[in-house]
């Protein structure tokens, strides 16, 4: 994989504005993002993170690039031709959209929330996991297909907050509460709960951006967690990216030393995308490994990568 220079071409996708002297609505109707009416067709894109205030897409193939501002959270479908994102309204309120790089269409998950973000695509593309905040001030996991059908909070009854949801297979999801490794079905039915401690060890922290993925083969778990390295200038607790062996339970590391990783994403064929800080810990890179911890540097500046199958 070659490494991605911040001088790709560019289809400029303009900003996504939103108007603080409109109403909710108007602010809605202002926040979507107006594609080029350069074709994207047949431009499969493989890699989506976010650089300062745009999200860009790119196409490692081709060397093209798509962006816009205003969103966050970007989500890359496994087929590289959908992007989730999340926007942020004049009201503080936050909603997922979901647009298609192929016919330049774009529209909202019609979720019953005012906060709701950061999508996790299935692995067939049809349907996206998501954090999402209750009438109950708790945080839940929201699914829902692409097509706005099939809405269900798992654990709704509940009255723990679960956070982080990765897809574990077609028919199951994964989240946690801080010290417990909950599966759900999509039903929304818990099927597993299991102690973190106890899978990976009593040494690591974990906070709710913390995210646990689980290999192709279900052998082995992917996860970013805190850990006791002392980073000089660094303010918040150090992470690095690891990888649990479920049957032997032994830990290895991937991300080295010296860097910060606050964010990781797995792919549906293994690759472990991260993105992670150097001291003055200002600038992100982004970093593509395998299972083995055979490292690439893939973007020079950027954040929060998600990528699609190659």
């Amino acid at each position: 994989m070659s490494k991605i220079s911040t001088t790709l071409i560019s289809v400029l996708i303009p900003c996504v504005a939103l108007i603080t002297s409109c109403s909710n609505n108007k602010s809605e109707e202002n926040a979507k993002a107006v594609l080029d009416t350069v074709s994207l067709s047949s431009k499969n894109f493989a890699l989506a993170y976010q650089d300062g205030d745009k999200i860009v897409a790119t196409s490692i193939d081709t060397m093209k690039q798509i962006s816009f501002g205003g969103a966050t959270d970007p989500a890359i479908s496994p087929d590289g031709n959908k992007l989730a994102y999340t926007l942020s309204d004049s009201a503080g309120n936050r909603s997922i959209w979901v647009a298609d790089m192929e016919n330049k269409s774009q529209g909202k998950l019609q979720v019953n929330s005012k906060n709701y973000y950061q999508a996790m695509w299935s692995p067939d593309g049809r349907a996206v996991a998501f954090n999402i905040f209750n009438s109950k001030n708790l945080w839940k996991i929201g699914v829902i297909k692409t097509d706005n059908s099939d809405y269900v909070m798992l654990d709704s009854a509940s009255k723990i907050n679960v956070y982080a949801p990765t897809w574990k297979n077609e028919k199951e999801i994964i989240g946690h509460d801080l010290t417990r490794l909950y599966t759900f079905d999509l039903r929304g039915k818990l099927i597993d709960t299991k102690l973190i401690a106890d899978l990976i060890g009593k040494e690591f922290s974990i906070a709710s951006s913390n995210r646990f993925f689980n290999t192709k083969d279900g052998l082995k778990l992917v996860f970013n967690a805190g850990n006791t390295d002392v980073l000089n200038g660094l303010k918040a607790p150090s992470e690095a990216v690891y990888v649990l062996d479920l049957a032997s339970k032994k830990v290895h590391r991937i991300s080295p030393k010296g860097i910060n990783v606050p964010y990781v994403f797995l792919t549906a064929d293994d690759r472990i995308f991260y993105s992670g800080a150097e001291k003055p810990f200002t600038q992100s890179k982004i970093y593509v490994s395998d299972l083995e911890g055979n490292i690439k540097t893939v973007v020079d500046k950027g954040n929060n990568p998600t990528g699609a199958l190659k």
